[in-house]
């Protein structure tokens, strides 16, 4: 896809996997957004919190992957539900992707479950920012995380996140826009 959105690429491998399973442009349009969001905050905590160890691969792999499970469930595109989380994690075990990788289709929407990683969170951030959707309980939650794995104060990492996701969320139009130029069928 060539837009004037300066979107990130999706890994290959996820390109190659959307591909075969014919998904249709919208998700891919979508993925690649809340991929490039990913990327913006995995690059910020990388260099405000450089003693917090975050698997950077992963969560880029989540965020490109976290709504796969809508190839099985087109209307999930355009209407409310959940049934692709289930269904897109065990798609992506299914061709053999570690489980490492595969959670984010099926925890991207559950930030709240006990044994949620900060990765996870990070893809749960990804997917309400990407659209300017600001979440208090989640925002939150990464708060907390960070400011204990890197010895802060929660109140000194909160303003540091809440300028990024503003910045983040100022771009939100383009980002619906580039979604919205792609149709949800293929």
């Amino acid at each position: 896809m060539t837009e004037p959105v300066p979107l990130r690429p999706l890994p290959a491998p996820v390109e190659e996997l959307l591909i075969e399973l014919h998904a249709s442009p919208r998700l891919v349009a979508h993925l690649r957004a809340v991929h490039d969001v990913a990327c913006e905050l995995v690059e910020w905590v990388e260099r405000h919190h450089p003693s917090v160890t975050i698997d950077r691969d992963a969560v880029l792999y989540g965020a490109a992957t976290h709504d796969i499970g809508k190839v099985l469930h087109p209307n999930e595109l355009s209407g409310p539900g959940s049934a692709h989380e289930p269904a897109g994690h065990e798609l992506l075990r299914e061709r053999g992707v570690d489980e490492r990788l595969a959670r984010f289709a099926r925890t991207h929407a559950s930030w709240t479950a006990p044994g949620i990683s900060l990765e996870e969170l990070l893809v749960s951030l990804a997917d309400k920012v990407w659209k300017a959707k600001r979440v208090p309980d989640l925002e939150q939650l990464v708060t907390e995380r960070l400011a204990r794995a890197a010895g802060q104060e929660a109140w000194e990492v909160f303003m540091a996140l809440d300028d990024e996701l503003d910045r983040i969320a100022s771009g939100a139009d383009a980002r619906l826009a580039f979604q919205s130029s792609w149709p949800v069928a293929v």
